[in-house]
């Protein structure tokens, strides 16, 4: 087993949808989908929660997940940024468990579509290209060069991007992605040093559209269990 600490941060905050994290999805809660497949990569000794709540806390324990500390009211905040959510679950471990790790890999818990395979696959790319960390994404479907626009204050409508000359196919467009929430990837000085997501060797490892849905509102809560079920039947 690798030197690896996983973590799951999950606050009981959500505006979205009522009680996400432990909402109940095709007969289980919503976080045990996650705890499951860390626990069964085989890549993790400690899988740790990160939360506020005293009802998520229980809910990860029965499942076999460790809850050591109880999220701060700062840390569970709407304006607390999530990196630093995951340094400061990072350090309690270390302290906590009297070990250093040598990698972070964050799990979140409203991505359960993602396989066992793709946390496996994106830690070996990860190493493999000597990253510093990684982030997931799918392919983009609206591209920032061709059909995604922004709008000013003035109300003026124009491309996100702009290119040299003017891009008549989407084909034609550079590559772009769109950030899926569902792994993270961090060496330990780098989790703990930097203080951004995308460095000089950040790596992206690209999952398929029907593995990258991140459950935010009551509509993607749905399609992932009509999914699931449709997978299942």
């Amino acid at each position: 087993m690798s030197n690896i600490l996983c973590t799951i941060c999950a606050r009981g905050g959500s505006k979205g949808v009522k009680n996400k994290n432990i909402k109940e999805l095709n007969g289980k809660p919503l976080i045990t989908y996650t705890i499951e497949q860390a626990k069964t990569s085989g890549l993790f000794e400690h899988i740790v929660i990160s939360t506020d709540s005293d009802e998520i806390a229980n809910v990860a324990k029965q499942y076999g997940a460790e809850v050591f500390f109880k999220r701060s009211p700062e840390m569970a905040s709407d304006t607390a940024g999530k990196l630093d959510v995951i340094k400061d679950a990072f350090k309690r471990s270390e302290e906590y468990y009297n070990k250093t790790f040598d990698y972070l890999i964050d799990l979140d818990a409203t991505a359960p579509l993602r396989s066992i395979e793709d946390i496996i696959n994106s830690f070996n790319q990860f190493k493999e290209n000597e990253n510093d960390n990684l982030i997931t994404a799918m392919p983009s479907r609206r591209s920032p060069y061709f059909n995604l626009v922004e709008q000013d204050k003035d109300g003026k409508v124009y491309l996100s991007k702009k290119f040299d000359s003017a891009i008549v196919r989407r084909q034609d467009a550079p590559k772009s992605y769109d950030m899926n929430a569902s792994i993270y990837i961090w060496k330990r000085d780098v989790i703990l040093n930097k203080n951004s997501l995308f460095l000089e060797k950040t790596g992206l490892y690209v999952m398929p559209e029907e593995r990258s849905i991140d459950i935010d509102n009551e509509l993607d809560f749905k399609f992932v269990e009509f999914l699931m079920r449709n997978k299942n039947a």
